[in-house]
């Protein structure tokens, strides 16, 4: 390229931010507004901001760790003690998540030992399939039946009347 270039065909690109000419000597409103905002409004807001995540920061708090007391059984629970009986359904179905996401979490370790498998799965996978069949099993004995709106009451009377069908079954044996 030659030393002199032509600066008439290569221009410089315009800024963006025009250059602003000040040509009174009356002070700008929107100066005043704007620093009266940033100290009445901003700063107040901006400090409590600042001291509320340096505290959130000290006290961490993982929500998916949560631990929850166990609470009685709707069994355990007296005539009348309404909210133990709350306490006791909202256990049942924290209760009743776990025990879907584990029967999940067997069945997806299941379907991921096919995959890798292949045509070998049936000899291969025999212990994941046995653990997702007692899984299932238990599942079913416990939370079969109820349906979606299944509640505490009704599969703990589920569990009465199958343990009162065991018995029978076991004194019928004798």
């Amino acid at each position: 390229m030659p030393e002199d270039r032509d600066w008439e065909a290569y221009k410089v690109p315009p800024t963006r931010t025009p250059v602003s000419e000040r040509t009174t000597s009356v002070p700008n409103p929107v100066d005043y507004f704007q620093t009266a905002f940033n100290y009445v409004l901003d700063a107040p807001v901006t400090f409590i901001r600042g001291w509320i995540e340096r505290w959130q920061n000290k006290n961490k708090f993982y929500y998916y760790h949560q631990k929850f007391r166990r609470v009685p059984d709707l069994s355990q629970c007296l005539e009348g003690d309404y909210l133990c009986y709350y306490e006791a359904e909202a256990q049942w179905r924290r209760d009743r998540m776990v025990d879907q996401e584990i029967v999940e979490i067997v069945r997806e370790r299941m379907a991921a030992c096919k995959q890798r498998e292949g045509p070998n799965q049936f000899q291969n996978c025999a212990k994941e399939v046995e653990l997702l069949a007692q899984v299932t099993k238990a599942y079913q004995d416990r939370y079969g039946d109820l349906g979606y709106h299944g509640n505490a009451r009704t599969c703990l009377m589920k569990q009465k009347h199958r343990m009162m069908e065991e018995r029978k079954a076991a004194q019928e044996n004798q």
